[in-house]
């Protein structure tokens, strides 16, 4: 069958340390995963369901660089997330399974047009222009899981110009991994090559074109973005 147009080709996020590559899905994205950050932005801290937004895959932003300010904002703000690749998926995925459909881990950021989300909440309307903008997933090569050991604590971290901002524990994540990966798949059915964004810690905050963004997750390396 021929197409009226080019066949989009999927962006791919490299896999640390090997010439792989994995090709990208879908990406989910869980919103006020930290109590502190809910707190920061005027929620509840206390554990409600999850809830989550999307983002078109082809924001992937693989290894960072530069990223062009966004049109239509001026409150451009950051969020540093341990990112989920998983291997499989499937529907109503039990927790106790969940963590086998796991990859690998990456670093990411959820850039974020706050003004814009200010607005929608404020209406009642989805995020999509606040969240799903390009290059708005800028993220990390792939770490693969070895061995099971999947990032249950670990350091995340996120400067602005050399000055340290965000600081947590994945540890303090509400839903945990699995619990997340397994109330995902209870909406839809999660498949290989999905990229779940878990939450940010508490210290988001406005970025400005010039700007240096260093992030990193302990045992995953280290990601930089430079807005331009």
């Amino acid at each position: 069958m021929e197409s009226v147009i080019p066949v989009p080709v999927p962006p791919v996020v490299p896999i640390h340390g090997t010439a792989a590559v994995f090709p990208v899905r879908r990406i989910y994205c869980i919103g006020r995963n930290y109590a502190d950050h809910a707190r920061e932005m005027g929620m509840d801290p206390n554990r409600e369901p999850p809830f989550f937004f999307g983002k078109p895959q082809d924001t992937v932003v693989p290894r960072g660089g530069d990223i062009p300010y966004p049109p239509c904002t001026s409150n451009l703000h950051y969020e540093v997330e341990l990112v989920v690749a998983l291997r499989k998926g499937g529907r109503d995925i039990p927790v106790a399974e969940a963590l086998d459909c796991v990859f690998g881990y990456a670093v990411g950021i959820d850039l974020t047009r706050r003004d814009l989300q200010a607005r929608a909440k404020d209406k009642g309307q989805p995020w999509d222009t606040a969240k799903g903008f390009d290059q708005s997933a800028p993220i990390s090569p792939i770490t693969p899981v070895s061995a099971g050991q999947h990032p249950h604590s670990a350091a995340i971290w996120l400067s602005v110009n050399g000055t340290e901002k965000q600081r947590g524990d994945v540890a303090q994540m509400t839903w945990n991994v699995a619990e997340v990966i397994a109330h995902i798949s209870s909406f839809v059915a999660l498949a290989p090559g999905d990229l779940i964004f878990t939450g940010t810690p508490a210290g988001v905050g406005p970025i400005v074109r010039g700007d240096l963004i260093r992030c990193g997750i302990e045992g995953l390396g280290e990601l930089e973005i430079r807005v331009v």
